[in-house]
């Protein structure tokens, strides 16, 4: 994409979003201009209903889901963290605490995830291209877009030893062990009623509600936004100054349209996480690895998929590195570095304004409600505290 177009992106790039029902149309206070709508779209066998989506809710919050009954997917996607968890791997099974603070309860009983946690917010918009489209039956999801579509994805860290499963049964039956737990809640046989018109609990349907759910969780607001929309007050002189340097610098050649990202695999030589005792090679075994959504950025540290950069800055030094030709990874040579990265070194002085217009992006008006039970009467969000 040229830079002429890209510097065109930031002129014209600016949306409506609706998420839809099927009820009503709830017009989320964004950035705007009415002739250019992007509306939460849903797959057509998963249309979203306010019943579908607080049964999604309560099974997000659920452990029921993991092995141990001890994992939630809220777990490792809280509010707290604006849907992400604050680690550069996150512990699943056998661990206790929230961000920060969580711990294994038992050292060596079960591995730190293999991947950094990315924020649920905003997965609505998953594979959105500059023109603003998308499908939401084949978003990529995932550091190596393996899963496509939000109801894929969901599956998966249920059936994961480190994520969820752990030891309480082997991953075969996973998936069969959990509709069965379920099965025997009273509650949840009518809240799937309720949901689906069947008590018909399926690993199906626990993935078409978690996914209308997730579909919820939008964080759209950001000064940026508003900057967008007509507000010159919105974003100050630095931050306006490191939207365009974002763009000099080559930076939106991969975080590209509404979401700040192509949502493509590419090779980055970002450095392995030493608490693995492999290297991870990512989409493939080419460590290519999918360019991440930049909303909310701020929120969201560490970065990158095997979380080894705690801060923006480090990031910045990570690719300043890459553009002067020294590679990060021992797996990766320079040459088979993505041809999108810019070489000959970026200008440091435009560091901090991007850092700032990077700030920009953050929207912290988006759901961070708990529920105060679950159907299970398990811990709500796992063990936590």
């Amino acid at each position: 994409m040229s830079v002429k177009y890209v510097c065109l992106f930031w002129a014209t790039t600016i949306y409506l979003y609706a998420c839809q029902t099927a009820t009503d149309a709830t017009v989320v206070p964004v950035a705007a201009n009415n002739d250019q709508p992007l509306k939460v779209l849903s797959p057509a066998d998963n249309l979203p209903n306010a019943d579908k989506i607080a049964l999604g809710k309560a099974l997000f919050w659920d452990p029921i889901l993991s092995g141990g009954k001890d994992v939630a997917c809220a777990t490792c996607h809280h509010p707290n963290s604006a849907y992400a968890d604050g680690l550069d791997l996150s512990l699943g099974a056998n661990a206790i605490g929230l961000g920060a603070n969580r711990h294994f309860l038992i050292p060596n009983n079960v591995a730190p995830t293999k991947r950094n946690a990315q924020t649920v917010l905003n997965t609505a918009f998953n594979g959105t291209d500059i023109n603003g489209n998308y499908a939401p039956a084949t978003a990529p999801m995932f550091w190596d877009s393996r899963a496509k579509s939000l109801e894929q994805q969901v599956l998966s860290p249920i059936v994961s030893f480190e994520e969820m499963r752990g030891h309480a049964y082997a991953e075969a039956i996973a998936l069969d062990s959990v509709v069965a737990r379920l099965k025997k809640i009273t509650e949840y046989q009518q809240l799937f009623q309720t949901a689906f018109g069947t008590n018909q609990i399926t690993s199906a349907n626990i993935a078409k509600a978690i996914g209308a759910f997730e579909r919820t969780l939008i964080a759209h607001n950001a000064p940026y936004d508003r900057y967008q929309k007509g507000d010159k007050t919105a974003m100050t002189a630095q931050q306006v100054q490191g939207m365009q340097a974002f763009t000099d610098e080559g930076c939106a050649r991969c975080h590209s349209g509404d979401m700040f990202s192509d949502y493509e695999i590419h090779v980055l030589s970002v450095p392995d996480n030493t608490k693995l005792t492999t290297s991870d090679a990512g989409f493939n075994n080419t460590y290519a690895f999918r360019t991440a959504s930049l909303r909310n950025v701020a929120l969201t540290a560490p970065y990158m998929h095997s979380g080894v950069f705690q801060n923006l800055t480090q990031v910045w030094t990570f690719y300043d590195n890459l553009s002067d030709g020294r590679a990060s990874n021992r797996n990766v040579a320079i040459a088979r570095v993505d041809a999108k990265v810019k070489r000959g070194g970026l200008n440091n002085n435009n560091r901090d304004a991007i850092v700032a217009f990077l700030n920009a992006l953050t929207d912290t008006n988006f759901d961070k409600s708990i529920p105060s039970s679950v159907p299970s009467k398990l811990n709500v969000g796992g063990n936590i505290r």
